[in-house]
């Protein structure tokens, strides 16, 4: 099965990586078949566990392998690093901006983006997938750098951190459908609309191995990319949502515990 794996297309790979990622949120999501009373000091500590993994992915798998592929610029091998980095944060705050969202925990008058009418189901849903894009994004354009044959990147480096987000995505198909059933959804709905967020990431997946498959220049930049995307939605909406219900030192080992799951990860397999 490895050796088919590894023949194939990489944006079948990409594909087929993202497809276990979102499978990974349906899991997370389905906890609301076996309860409804999650402690909110778990789903902390896990969104914790997700921030961590995506700040530490950010680095291990995106920041670093997008200098080392600059080097040939030699002082200057950082620019494309960050102006990759800054463009990523850059585009997820203007998405924030427009696309209408609610963050966990608040109330549906607290909604982000341009005015709207939709259900706070909905909202919810929609802000967990701003988080599910750059992660796919991200392991497309890994996949697509093993392809372009980049010394720093290798399959089982793509892997790896298929494999990190798959973990973080648990908790966070958790964390939209078990609040979603407590506020009275049935458990199915609860369920679709959990696992719904993380549709989005073979689609980006896609887009990302396709990019740098078919415009190799622009490989490091797409790693900056998608790092900055990642370290925005951590910073910006992962990390607050852990700490606002009074277990700020719980969710923060949460992040310890993540990032070093996944650096962990980065270098065993990479």
């Amino acid at each position: 099965m490895w050796e088919a794996f590894v023949e194939l297309n990489p944006v079948m790979q990409a594909l087929l990586a993202t497809c276990f990622t979102w499978g990974l949120t349906g899991a997370g999501a389905a906890v609301v078949f076996l309860t409804k009373n999650v402690s909110k000091l778990t789903l902390d500590v896990m969104l914790g566990f997700a921030a961590g993994v995506m700040i530490a992915a950010s680095y291990w798998s995106l920041l670093a392998p997008a200098i080392e592929m600059s080097e040939h610029l030699g002082f200057w091998s950082f620019v494309p690093a960050a102006i990759g980095f800054v463009g990523g944060a850059i585009f997820l705050r203007v998405v924030d901006m427009f696309l209408p969202h609610l963050h966990l925990n608040t109330p549906t008058s607290e909604a982000e983006g341009i005015p709207t009418n939709w259900k706070r189901s909905t909202l919810l849903v929609v802000a967990i997938t701003l988080h599910n894009i750059p992660e796919g994004l991200a392991v497309g354009v890994a996949f697509g750098a093993v392809a372009a044959g980049m010394d720093s990147a290798t399959l089982a480096g793509a892997m790896a951190l298929a494999l990190g987000i798959g973990i973080q995505n648990f908790p966070e198909g958790t964390a939209v459908s078990v609040p979603l059933r407590r506020e009275g959804m049935s458990r199915s709905k609860a369920f679709l609309y959990g696992q719904a967020s993380g549709m989005v990431e073979p689609i980006a997946g896609v887009i990302g191995a396709a990019a740098v498959l078919y415009a190799q220049p622009i490989l490091p930049y797409a790693l900056a990319f998608a790092a900055g995307a990642m370290i925005f939605v951590s910073v910006e909406e992962v990390i607050p949502e852990s700490q606002s219900s009074g277990n700020g030192d719980w969710a923060t080992m949460g992040v310890i515990m993540g990032f070093t799951v996944m650096m962990s990860l980065d270098v065993a397999l990479g």
